[in-house]
């Protein structure tokens, strides 16, 4: 997106500076900007606060806004099914009571210790994603281990002799739509699911829950629907101001199990269920093609929407496929990682929830924090 110049500097967020959303199903939601994220600029539907440091420690006011108590007031503005609109006023009055400055420092300092160990687990995974990602590109991009084999010129460029070139319909074995049902039991729409959306595919691939709400749909809808061990989502809507539309992101046997529950994706996504042995493969070479800009291509749509035409993306893009020896080789690596990743994001979790419980608890005094150790 762009700004006007003339005017960038009035929405240039400054660190104390928090924002909350004012609208929508996003209502409540906030972000406390200490510069970390560089320069940035706060859009139309949020609205700011520059917090005095010489009267309150700002983290408190962030660390409070991820708290029950802070949500339990944001709920009361909802209205039936939807969250009510809540004004720069409204917030301004918004109720919370401080202990003492010297109180409010050591808080802080005992929370962010939480978040300092979050955000060690967050660059482990991104370090053991950018390792994954290289080997693909190394393997099956670059053809690095196989450069002392023979090569055949295709009409995707040269390739290894015992490869070959298809489509992507050739490594897969169906599509599968997603369901977004209903928020609340209605006629036959009773069986409760977890339904995954794009904008939860990064928290996902982490390992953490993120956001995901629980949706009712139908019985026999779930039966065709419901994700299985190495299926692989992919988006196929998004607004136009968006990058969303193409973005995947791999379903694990560790993910199904983390929610303990049943299991769809939304409608503006697909399930992919690849064909024994190509799990991993299909994957990052979506992911190598969305980072690309390929998938850019197989857009369409107006009026606001991008739509990813997933069906001609299938049965038309070329691709080199490895023979079956490598791609155990490969998915044997991406198991380990993932677990690895996995393992770091429900200890995330776990600190998220830790962090978020504690604080009406250090914030009363009913924890002594002489008796917190983290």
């Amino acid at each position: 997106m762009s700004v006007d110049e003339d005017d960038a500097s009035k929405y240039l967020l400054k660190p104390n500076d928090i924002v909350f959303a004012r609208t929508g199903n996003s209502t409540g939601r906030s972000y406390f900007y200490d510069g970390s994220d560089g320069e940035l600029v706060y859009a139309g539907f949020l609205i700011k606060f520059s917090l005095d440091s010489t009267k309150v420690n700002p983290r408190v006011l962030k660390y409070y806004t991820h708290s029950k108590p802070y949500y339990d007031w944001v709920q009361s503005f909802g209205t039936g099914s939807t969250r009510g609109n809540i004004n720069a006023k409204t917030y301004g009055n918004m109720p919370i009571i401080l202990p003492p400055r010297d109180v409010q420092d050591k808080i802080v300092s005992i929370l962010k210790s939480l978040d300092d160990k979050i955000e060690v687990n967050r660059r482990i995974n991104d370090n053991l994603e950018q390792q994954a990602q290289a080997l693909f590109k190394s393997w099956f991009v670059d053809f690095e281990p196989f450069r002392n084999k023979p090569f055949v010129e295709t009409e995707i460029g040269m390739i290894p002799q015992d490869w070959k070139v298809g489509r992507y319909e050739d490594i897969i074995e169906t599509t599968i739509s997603g369901d977004w049902g209903k928020e609340k039991p209605e006629g036959n729409y009773t069986h409760k699911v977890a339904c995954i959306r794009g904008c939860d595919f990064q928290d996902i691939k982490n390992g953490l829950r993120g956001n995901t709400p629980e949706r009712y749909i139908l019985e026999k809808n779930y039966q065709n629907k419901h994700f299985q061990h190495n299926d692989v989502l992919v988006e196929i809507s998004g607004g136009t101001q968006t990058v969303s539309t193409g973005r995947v992101c791999p379903v694990s046997q560790m993910l199904i199990d983390k929610f303990n529950k049943d299991i769809v994706c939304t409608n503006f996504c697909r399930v992919v269920r690849p064909k024994p042995k190509y799990a991993a493969y299909l994957y990052y070479s979506w992911l190598y093609k969305y980072n690309g800009k390929v998938m850019f291509g197989y857009e369409n749509g107006t009026s606001g929407i991008k739509n990813f035409k997933i069906k001609d993306f299938i049965s038309l893009e070329p691709v080199a496929i490895p023979p079956v020896e490598m791609l155990d080789k490969f998915q044997q690596f991406i198991d380990s990682t993932q677990l690895q990743v996995q393992i770091k994001g429900s200890e995330s979790s776990r600190l998220v929830s830790l962090r978020d419980t504690l604080l009406p608890y250090l914030m009363s005094g009913e924890f002594k924090l002489s008796e917190i150790n983290v």
